[in-house]
């Protein structure tokens, strides 16, 4: 399966999330692949440190820019999953990206700048679906607040709810420090002790995965 992680919203989680589901994957004993289309090279500099550490189930990376279509096809004969990070901004690799994917989630802040950048997005998901069909795209909130007497996080689906393109996804993704200490050390959180993440990422992979069959 091909997963995309996008969005036309930089600083959004999008390579905290592909890179945790990508752990997620190799420890279900997966052949996992993730697409780095960003130039930042997050997802890739992850993996870079993941290499480094002895006894880490693989998480295989590969990067490429500009139409990423054949590519990423390619990938999907080659490897399990594909797992598709690209850069916060309408660009080409996002495009193509969206042509080649089975399934497109997109991490939002619960902010009003990134509830304004899902209009746009919603129509890219429909051009896109002019040549995918089958693409199932969700929105899904991330570094939501850890304070229960803030509601952001439900105000915000109820407004994104309204967007035809995209459901949303029933995990929220909360802002915690874990997240950070896991990327810099190349794990996933559920190879890190803060049981919350944990529960959070495996909740949402197996949203993912399950809803296609694939775990």
């Amino acid at each position: 399966m091909i997963l995309l992680l996008g969005g036309e919203k930089g600083g959004t989680g999008k390579s905290t999330v592909a890179t945790n589901l990508a752990v997620w994957l190799a420890k279900q004993g997966k052949d996992v692949v993730l697409v780095d289309t960003d130039r930042q090279r997050t997802s890739s500099h992850f993996v870079e440190r993941r290499n480094a550490v002895a006894g880490l189930p693989t998480v295989h990376s590969t990067e490429k820019y500009g139409n990423v279509f054949d590519t990423v096809r390619d990938l999907s004969n080659r490897y399990e999953e594909v797992i598709v990070d690209a850069g916060g901004r309408d660009s080409e690799e996002l495009r193509t990206a969206l042509v080649a994917a089975h399934v497109l989630y997109v991490p939002l802040k619960a902010s009003q700048p990134d509830l304004e950048t899902s209009v746009h997005m919603n129509e890219l998901v429909k051009l896109a679906r002019g040549l995918n069909q089958g693409l199932k795209s969700r929105l899904v909130i991330s570094m939501g607040p850890t304070n229960p007497a803030v509601h952001e996080d439900e105000e915000a689906s109820e407004l994104l709810s309204e967007l035809p393109e995209f459901d949303i996804s029933g995990v929220v993704i909360r802002e915690r420090k874990v997240y950070r200490d896991a990327m810099v050390e190349g794990r996933g959180v559920i190879e890190m002790s803060n049981e919350k993440a944990i529960v959070e990422i495996e909740a949402l992979a197996k949203e993912i995965y399950r809803m296609e069959g694939h775990a």
